[in-house]
């Protein structure tokens, strides 16, 4: 008789067990909702242009921040997240590690501000071309956006969806 409660008990341990993990996940997925990065784009530029940008904006629906760690791209060798910086007079274009996004919010990637900087490109960044971008999250993972080149940048009213 008591084997079987000592089996009993641990079927119904490793069942609850089970449930559990499945719930959290569920929970998880639902909390979770995906980031979103809309109007991506990147300006047209000469063919012996040897960088490029991209440009886009950020969108956390969540109830969690996350943090965007890196990029990268078949278009160029190396992609980087930078920013522009004060200094004094001038404006400085700088590297940075990472940029936080808050729950809820929103975070642009403009001229001017934060950007995706693209070196040694595969091939000129010519308009009417789309080529995909891979942005690397602390907790989304990875998310993969189409970004469109443009001779000029897109209108602000247009929310178009690249990808979720």
């Amino acid at each position: 008789m008591l084997p079987r409660l000592v089996t009993l008990f641990a079927l119904g341990m490793a069942c609850l067990s089970a449930t559990a993990a499945d719930q959290n996940h569920a929970h998880h997925q639902m909390m979770g909702a995906p980031l979103e990065a809309t109007q991506a784009w990147s300006r047209a530029m000469p063919p012996t242009a040897p960088t490029g940008a991209v440009y886009f904006t950020l969108q956390n629906p969540g109830d969690s921040p996350d943090r965007l760690l890196g990029v990268r791209t078949p278009r160029a060798k190396k992609a980087e997240l930078h920013t522009h910086v004060h200094e004094g007079e001038m404006m400085r274009m700088k590297q940075i590690d990472s940029i936080e996004l808050p729950a809820g919010g929103q975070v642009e990637f403009k001229p001017g501000g934060h950007h995706v900087m693209l070196f040694e490109l595969s091939a000129p960044l010519a308009a009417g071309e789309r080529f995909p971008l891979t942005l690397e999250f602390e907790h989304a993972g990875e998310v993969t956006v189409e970004v469109s080149i443009q001779d000029q940048a897109p209108e602000p009213s247009g929310h178009e969806h690249m990808q979720h």
